[in-house]
């Protein structure tokens, strides 16, 4: 059977993990960083790839401002991987502000060609795409911390319906 002190040094040992786990909860962000796509320009190629900058518009709906250095992103069309980048930019998104980030992206020509392929089997040009848009705004120097985002949505192609 173990000792008093034993387990009183077990029960000091247990507590402290508890408080330090409770502190590090507190010092993320309450709510997640919102990031969407603001824009999109050709970049020169090579080879068969296709590169692109891919602006960013990250809001901080926090009190406190998000710090990054360095970006990664990803995107999928139709649940299948497109295209990635990164970039080695660092900065402050304010509390309850925003910022654009341009971030270089490559999509393989793999990536187009497995896409032409899935419209081809449609008889008709699909009237809208799902999209993941993910990645991670780096943390310190010693890859601590960072944000990470994940957004899902739908692209339509199809004419907007209404009336007066």
């Amino acid at each position: 059977m173990p000792s008093a002190s034993y387990r009183l040094i077990l029960f000091l040992g247990l507590m402290l993990t508890l408080t330090l786990l409770a502190g590090c909860a507190t010092l993320g962000l309450g709510e997640p960083v919102r990031v969407s796509v603001a824009g999109i320009e050709p970049l020169p190629s090579e080879g068969l790839e296709a590169r692109f900058a891919v602006k960013l518009r990250i809001q901080n709906p926090n009190d406190d401002p998000v710090r990054y250095d360095g970006v990664f992103v990803e995107l999928e069309l139709e649940d299948k991987g497109f295209g990635s980048g990164v970039s080695d930019k660092s900065g402050i998104v304010p509390r309850f502000g925003e910022a654009l980030v341009t971030i270089p992206v490559t999509v393989p020509f793999t990536a187009v060609v497995r896409q032409l392929f899935g419209l081809a089997g449609h008889d008709k040009a699909p009237e809208s795409v799902s999209y993941r848009l993910r990645g991670r705004l780096g943390g310190s120097a010693f890859g601590l911390g960072g944000v990470r985002f994940d957004k899902r949505g739908q692209v339509d192609f199809a004419p907007a319906r209404g009336g007066r």
